[in-house]
């Protein structure tokens, strides 16, 4: 492939919803450029850009993949993303290096959550988007309808371009907006087609909407205008050359009609990205931090190289891979860069273009374009490849806080070394999953956006590291505390020849209140206890409230207050007060109304309004309690505390509920006490766990 100017190049990620049709998208623009001689299918596993096993046999995008064609003597990259949020990473980086987004909106289901998400993104990095309204072709398609609801929820900037003619099965005819015409495509999918001007109600159609659009590309610049009320109207020339200017502002949002599968209004859509898309000249700077974190820029026709790692994964064949974007300088084989956030100098190995999981050699990347190397040995995701002698940062994508979690449990004795590298490993890949080793729980727990995600994590752990995990639900952390007073005198004394141990501890117990924790304090008269052996007691309690009284949960909210004792002169040490303190304390948590609490988290849940009756009725199923009710645009948001024993698995039933158009967020709220049956299976449970646990020691 030859070497392409910045302003000959065209970086996007290809965003939108679940299954809106993304990944046909990117295999009809490949198909029309020649790239590949006929399109896969998803159900097959023979696309270009779902390579991987998971995607395979998931029939779903878990990873961004790059792409990249000729069209129009214009470069494409390419990045098909996921659409389940659980990858919400992959199209954050996409996003990220992109200069525009184009968003895939399905003809049936019409807008969904995950498409509110990526518009949004892609208005944070400031790029502009265009829309495709996908599978016209489908028996139940709404393109009037979902148009109208577009317009209502992004705004009227939103403007179709073409329209479909004959939408449903056998759909091939698309009106052009722009040429006046009607576009005929071939129906073996090789998206080529054949013009004729529009007639009848279909060319009355089409000059209207020409009208319109020429009044949508005037009112975004006022030079145009004045020429507007000037003429009445704008010359051609003028039209086409405000076009790309009002995309640029999001004065004009471009809308088209496809269908992916079939490949057509597929290359009508290219036509217009070549011509009037974003280049990367139309960011010529990027913000960056200088080594002193000074605010800089990093300007495009800067002659210092400077790329972002954007993202990096594990390929079996060829170890590491990292996908970059040159934003100013080249990048050749062989040179060294210097990663200005692990402080490392990396030499640059084989560069490649790539489709899916096929590679091209390319001696070189220029500025703007997006390519990928192989085995740097310190750079992963989010670092910036830079010159030395002008180390720089570029900003980083902020990724979702993951809520979503599942203990990791080895059911192999003797892997937990591989595992812990394993995870190391897949973290630096994919920073939105998050692991730690609770020692609360005795658990090693994973976070991560999503239950597919969590899945696909575990996956990758087993296959590219060969150990052998599963997944299970995170123990809760439970707390236990008390509802009335107690007290306790407890004497501690052991003989066995020579020195003995002695100790009475005089305690009581008072419930303090909720998220308060443990108060200890002392109240003693006289010198029936030595003050040194107040800090034993505390140690004792402290001990008691870490292991737990009646569920082997941890104690809060109690104030204990240590009053009296005994002492012996020769048997009285730290470790009799030590163990006299624990017992006395357990036995006045016993007798003060001991009960359980468990946490609450605030749950937040976007759905159409069509699905409200059927997860309202789920909530309330889980001991969910409403707080109230909100509409967002297109989407009914319901925000409900819902104890966190209840949320395991529930993004998965969710999406069942919503036909995969729900999705929720997790935020720990506070602690409240559990109903007495609740709290019984609990105690159950523990008391089994400790039996359990004694008959599998040692005797």
């Amino acid at each position: 492939m030859k070497n392409y100017s910045p302003a000959e190049i065209r970086n996007f990620a290809i965003v939108g919803h679940a299954s809106s049709g993304k990944t046909m998208l990117s295999e009809a623009m490949l198909r029309c450029a020649g790239t590949i001689n006929r399109m896969g299918k998803i159900a097959d596993g023979s696309t270009v850009s779902d390579y991987h096993v998971s995607e395979k046999n998931r029939q779903i995008s878990v990873s961004a993949s790059l792409l990249h064609l000729e069209w129009a003597e214009k470069k494409f990259n390419i990045i098909d993303t996921p659409g389940y949020l659980d990858f919400i990473s992959e199209g954050l980086g996409a996003l990220r290096v992109g200069d525009f987004a184009l968003v895939v909106i399905d003809a049936r289901d019409g807008l969904g959550v995950g498409t509110d998400r990526v518009w949004d993104y892609a208005h944070n990095y400031g790029i502009p988007k265009m829309i495709v309204i996908n599978g016209i072709d489908k028996e139940n398609s709404r393109f009037d309808e979902v148009l109208k609801t577009t317009r209502d929820h992004f705004g009227r900037h939103v403007f179709p371009l073409n329209i479909p003619v004959n939408a449903g099965p056998g759909f091939n005819q698309v009106l052009d907006v722009l040429r006046n015409e009607v576009a005929t495509y071939a129906t073996d999918a090789s998206g080529k087609y054949s013009e004729e001007s529009a007639k009848g109600v279909w060319a009355d159609k089409v000059k209207e909407l020409h009208r319109e659009l020429i009044e949508h590309i005037a009112e975004s610049d006022d030079a145009l205008m004045e020429k507007f009320f000037a003429q009445g109207t704008l010359a051609e020339e003028e039209f086409r050359a405000g076009i790309h200017a009002a995309v640029q502002k999001e004065l004009f949002i471009p809308l088209f009609c496809t269908s992916a599968e079939n490949n057509i209004g597929v290359a009508r859509l290219m036509d217009f990205i070549s011509k009037y898309g974003s280049s990367p000249v139309d960011r010529k700077s990027v913000p960056a931090l200088d080594a002193n974190d000074n605010a800089t820029e990093v300007l495009l026709n800067n002659s210092e190289t400077v790329a972002y790692v954007f993202k990096t994964m594990s390929e079996a064949h060829f170890g590491e891979l990292s996908f970059f974007r040159v934003y100013s300088g080249t990048v050749h084989s062989g040179m060294d860069l210097f990663n200005s956030d692990r402080k490392v100098t990396e030499r640059v190995g084989q560069i490649f273009l790539l489709n899916g999981q096929n590679r091209e050699g390319a001696p070189a990347l220029g500025p703007g374009d997006i390519g990928a190397t192989v085995k740097l040995k310190d750079t992963h995701t989010g670092n910036t490849l830079c010159s030395a002698k002008h180390p720089l940062t570029l900003p980083k994508v902020v990724y979702p806080k993951p809520n979503i979690h599942a203990a990791l449990i080895a059911k192999v004795k003797g892997e937990e070394e591989k595992i812990a590298s394993g995870l190391a490993a897949l973290h630096e890949e994919d920073p939105t999953f998050l692991y730690v080793v609770d020692s609360e729980l005795h658990q090693t727990i994973l976070s991560a956006q999503g239950e597919l995600h969590l899945e696909v994590i575990a996956d990758r752990l087993r296959r590219r590291h060969n150990v052998h995990v599963d997944l299970e639900a995170p123990r809760v952390k439970y707390r236990e505390t008390i509802k009335g007073r107690g007290e306790s005198k407890y004497r501690h004394k052991k003989q066995t020849g020579g020195a003995g141990q002695f100790a009475e501890v005089w305690m009581r117990i008072e419930p303090k209140p909720r998220d308060s924790g443990v108060e200890f304090t002392q109240s003693l008269v006289g010198q029936n206890v030595d003050r040194n052996f107040v800090p034993s007691v505390e140690k004792g309690v402290q001990q008691v409230c870490i292991e737990g009284v009646i569920a082997g949960c941890r104690v809060t909210d109690v104030k204990i207050d240590f009053y009296d004792g005994k002492m012996h002169p020769v048997d009285s040490k730290d470790i009799a007060f030590q163990i006299a303190g624990y017992f006395a304390f357990k036995e006045a948590f016993n007798v003060a109304k001991p009960c359980l609490l468990e946490p609450i988290e605030t749950v937040e849940i976007h759905i159409p309004e069509d699905f409200m009756g059927k997860v309202m009725g789920d909530l309330s199923s889980r001991r969910g309690k409403i707080l109230g009710m909100d509409t967002d645009g297109a989407f009914q948001v319901i925000k409900a505390h819902v104890p966190t024993a209840e949320l395991y698995h529930y993004s998965s039933t969710l999406r069942s509920l919503t036909g995969g158009r729900g999705v929720h967020t997790e935020e720990f709220s506070h602690y409240e006490e559990m109903p007495r049956d609740a709290a019984e299976k609990v105690v159950a449970e523990a008391a089994k766990r400790k039996a359990n646990h004694s008959n599998h020691e040692p005797h």
